[in-house]
């Protein structure tokens, strides 16, 4: 797609080639393909931010991660092959502590560990270990997950190997044309958390992505009370691919299929055990580590 053509409906057809070619399962990946078609293969309007955010529209009836960023200055070179997410900024990721906003232990004994990301497992293990060795000894754990817009599934994988302690097969993601990756537990016996300790996980509308995959694959096993509001449901893994001078994308390539459900929370969400209002969400966490 050139600049003299970035027309609606020429991304519509753009995004159905690279659909065909990525999308995790065919038929959800052709009715999207055929919706986008439907709606915007006649639209001769030149691509904007607007119209971007009408496709996401359309997209997010079948994908909740699919994205569209239009870039003004049409300097993208677009892409024949996806060329991957490119490696972390390792001071980056140790200016915000890998993602890991507070550490606490309250005086009730309760700790919260408030966990905004998922920085690649690499980078974020030894904040994360470290985290989980100040809250040795406290009578319940509170995850906050309430701003987690998700990130490496290594890191998600860390966390459970915490909760759930003993070798647990987790999760597959299944990819249209890869090798199906299995993701389990059990390479942290010395840290992990006493299965009698209560656990509760605070999530809303602003957990995302895999940040929601950790709460459902917690909740799936009975491990916590999840509490808060219901999550936005983008289960998908992604992306980036640049379609044109103008867009790049952030497309899905693969699925997740946790082992107990043989699903996922995409489109409907982690549904809270406890749901509440924003305001009193940590309250009621500590009040259910309470009575049990």
């Amino acid at each position: 797609m050139t600049a003299e053509t970035e027309t609606a409906g020429a991304l519509a057809s753009g995004l159905g080639a690279w659909i065909d070619r990525l999308f995790p399962d065919a038929d959800r990946g052709e009715r999207l393909r055929r919706a986008l078609e439907a709606r915007f293969g006649d639209d001769g309007r030149t691509v904007t931010e607007e119209l971007c955010r009408e496709v996401e529209a359309v997209a997010h009836e079948f994908s909740r991660h699919f994205e569209l960023e239009y870039v003004a200055d049409g300097s993208l070179a677009p892409d024949r092959e996806p060329p991957g997410w490119p490696p972390q900024d390792p001071e980056e990721v140790r200016v915000r502590a890998a993602s890991v906003g507070e550490v606490a232990r309250r005086r009730d004994g309760v700790g919260v560990l408030a966990l905004d990301g998922h920085d690649g497992v690499h980078l974020a293990a030894p904040y994360l270990e470290a985290a989980f060795a100040l809250l040795r000894g406290a009578r319940g754990v509170v995850l906050d997950l309430r701003r987690n817009r998700g990130g490496d599934l290594g890191t998600v994988t860390l966390v459970l190997d915490w909760l759930l302690g003993e070798p647990t097969h987790i999760c597959d993601v299944i990819y249209r044309d890869r090798t199906r990756q299995w993701w389990t537990t059990g390479r942290l016996a010395s840290l992990a958390l006493p299965p009698e300790i209560p656990v509760g996980v605070l999530v809303g509308e602003r957990t995302f992505s895999s940040g929601e995959g950790l709460a459902y694959h917690l909740q799936s096993r009975g491990r916590v009370r999840v509490v808060g509001q219901r999550t936005p449901g983008a289960a998908d893994h992604i992306t980036p691919v640049r379609l044109s001078p103008h867009v790049r994308a952030l497309l899905p390539e693969a699925r997740v299929r946790d082992t107990v459900t043989e699903s996922n929370w995409e489109g409907t969400g982690v549904v809270p055990d406890l749901p509440c209002e924003p305001a009193d969400t940590l309250d009621r966490a500590i009040e259910a580590l309470s009575s049990g």
